[in-house]
């Protein structure tokens, strides 16, 4: 019997120790980890990164045998790709925590480990970070690598282009891996990808000469050398310089076999002997030596726990938001030709794989470019139609700019649609989406809401539909909503009306709850214990962020004792500020307490345990609120958080 190797791993040394004909069987091992740790093999699994990570296992093992960390940096672009680097430095013990609470984080996180020199979980990030690291270590005057690896998908990002930009006359030591495996989460787009492609399957250039693939063939052999006709027939070659990357100062090497580990390890003991920028472009699978990977790349890029001899993942009783948003816009444009949608790179994500098997032709997915996807947005509805934008929460900060300077400025009528609006859980603070209230709320002339159900949300997406008025954003959450089966044909909301779900008895209620969007649960849940105890409590469902609903607001601010606000989003400049504001300017000193996530960034972790953690339960919004109605005389509006 074979003796087992990856028990044996607890830092980077012990990957060094082993001998070369050992790599092979650690290989296996860790993509066996991988499938068992993230499947329902391992009973707290939530799932993860798996198809990401089974591509990058003999990557990492060679950049582990020839670099040193933490001295030498890796910086991985996203870093959803790096839990084999954290198999192999010294967190294997707790590999069966990844992404729980209180357990190892899904990306790599400077507190969690020396080796992580770089945290992410946003694309594009990491040529820009290690090449400030390259040219901090110049001026320092050390002499550790610095090695960036990143995926093809990160070259649909601008910022990569940017750094690539001011590498040559900023440092002479760096080197960038370009991990090509033709997807970021879905199949990747443009014409960046299709130039990736053409280097791929026709390397053959005026000026490749026989140096080339002398030296290909130095460190891999004959049988590197030929390894690119296994990939597309009429491949030359396997090693062929791009004019592109040349042009920026990066010397390019590549393609070569991403899986090959002794071509890889040779290949990088070479590049580090190098005074000179420069780029290896590798060919990689995207879930390798798992067939329910490898045929569906797009669902185990990023996946709950599944069955590991099929793949299978199990089935939800309600549709998620995502894909109620997706089925019901394809719903919309079969009458309305001017709608359009939009997304970067998220098409399951969103729910706009639906809609583009729908109306293929009214689809765009345009990369990993949150920016350009704005600014198209903005394009397109100079020409009178109705673009809905599809982004996460947290993906739409990086087009901020836009939607100040291009689409309310010019009072564009642009659909924002932010999936995983609160908390997303497992992902952790690089995903959760706690902010768009604060950096959309200031936004002059943008209206803002969020859906307390299901039904209400596809009311909303048809207000959406309709709306003229310039931009329109909505915010919802990750996961399944309460079940609410949407009506046949959905209705216009007014702009800017609230809901009163419960006006709490006869007399005016002592407690008016105002529960926005998914919270408004919760606000139902207070009521139920503050009446347990005899105290009257109003519900009302907010919709609308901006513009507030303020004759509902003032009504029940002049009538009840106390305000509370909840909300899945950060306190600071919040729904429930907005709530203080409007109460404080018009001279209303009704108490708010508020409930909502405090001004930290919040860990990962199961969603219940995270709110009951931070106080964002029914139990905690009564203890705020109970001492609040014994001090209502106070002598100005004054919030509990």
């Amino acid at each position: 019997m074979t003796k087992p190797i990856l028990s044996t791993i607890n830092s980077p040394a012990d990957i060094k120790a082993l001998a070369e004909s050992d790599l092979p069987q650690l290989a296996q091992e860790v993509r066996d980890e991988l499938i068992r740790v993230l499947s329902d093999e391992n009973p707290t699994s939530v799932g993860g990164h798996l198809g990401p990570n089974l591509g990058v296992v003999e990557l990492t093992i060679a950049l582990h045998r020839v670099f040193e960390t933490p001295k030498d940096k890796f910086v991985f672009d996203v870093s959803h790709q790096g839990y084999v680097h954290k198999l192999f430095t010294g967190r294997r013990e707790r590999f069966g925590t990844m992404r729980q609470y209180e357990g190892l984080n899904g990306f790599l996180l400077r507190t969690e480990s020396e080796h992580d020199c770089y945290g992410a979980g946003h694309a594009g990030t990491a040529l820009s970070a290690a090449l400030g690291m390259a040219v901090g270590r110049d001026r320092r005057g050390s002499d550790e690598d610095v090695v960036c690896v990143a995926g093809d998908a990160a070259f649909t990002c601008g910022v990569s282009y940017e750094a690539l930009n001011n590498v040559a006359h900023s440092t002479k030591r760096f080197i960038v891996v370009l991990n090509d495996n033709e997807w970021s989460i879905a199949k990747n787009v443009g014409a960046i990808a299709h130039y990736f492609n053409k280097i791929a399957t026709h390397p053959t250039y005026a000026h490749l000469h026989d140096k080339a693939a002398q030296f290909v063939e130095m460190l891999g052999g004959k049988f590197a050398k030929n390894f690119a006709h296994k990939i597309e027939a009429g491949v030359k070659n396997l090693l062929a310089p791009s004019v592109m990357f040349e042009d920026l100062g990066l010397r390019y090497y590549g393609p070569i076999d991403g899986h090959d580990i002794p071509l890889l390890i040779n290949t990088f003991e070479f590049l580090k002997t190098q005074n000179e920028p420069v780029l290896l472009h590798i060919l990689t699978q995207k879930g390798k030596g798992y067939a329910p990977a490898l045929e569906q790349p797009d669902k185990f890029h990023g996946l709950g726990k599944f069955e590991p001899k099929t793949g299978k993942t199990a089935s939800t009783s309600s549709p998620t938001y995502s894909e109620l948003f997706g089925k019901t816009l394809a719903k919309f444009a079969e009458t309305n030709n001017k709608i359009v949608a939009i997304t970067g790179a998220m098409p399951t994500g969103t729910g706009l794989v639906h809609f583009a098997k729908a109306h293929p032709d009214k689809y765009f997915d345009v990369g990993i470019a949150e920016e350009h996807a704005a600014l198209f947005a903005c394009g397109l509805a100079t020409q009178g139609f109705k673009p809905f934008l599809a982004i996460y929460s947290t993906f739409m900060q990086r087009a901020y700019d836009m939607i100040i300077h291009d689409m309310a400025l010019q009072n564009l009528n642009v659909a924002l649609c932010m999936d995983r609006g609160g908390l997303s859980g497992d992902d952790g603070p690089t995903h959760h989406g706690l902010f768009d209230i604060a950096y959309l709320r200031g936004v002059p002339g943008l209206v803002h809401m969020s859906p307390k159900d299901e039904d209400e949300f596809v009311d909303m997406l048809w207000t959406m539909a309709h709306h003229s008025g310039g931009p329109i954003a909505i915010r919802y959450p990750r996961g399944v909503g309460t079940g609410a089966v949407p009506k046949a044909q959905p209705k216009l909301l007014e702009i800017g009306k609230a809901e009163v779900i419960k006006h709490g008895g006869t007399q005016p209620a002592r407690v008016a709850l105002f529960g926005l969007g998914q919270m408004c649960a919760m606000a139902e849940q207070t009521a139920a214990l503050l009446e347990a105890q005899g105290i009257s409590a109003a519900v009302i469902n907010p919709r609308w962020i901006k513009p507030l609903d303020t004759g509902t607001l003032e009504f029940f601010a002049r009538s009840a004792e106390v305000i509370c606000t909840f909300e899945d989003h950060v306190l600071h400049n919040g729904f429930g500020c907005a709530v203080i504001e409007h109460l404080s300017d018009a001279g209303i000193k009704t108490p708010v307490a508020r409930i909502g996530w405090p001004d930290q960034f919040i860990e990962h972790g199961a969603v219940d345990i995270l709110r009951k953690k931070h106080g964002l339960t029914a139990e905690a919004a009564v203890e705020k609120i109970t001492p609040m109605l014994k001090t209502k005389k106070a002598g100005s509006a004054k919030s509990v958080a």
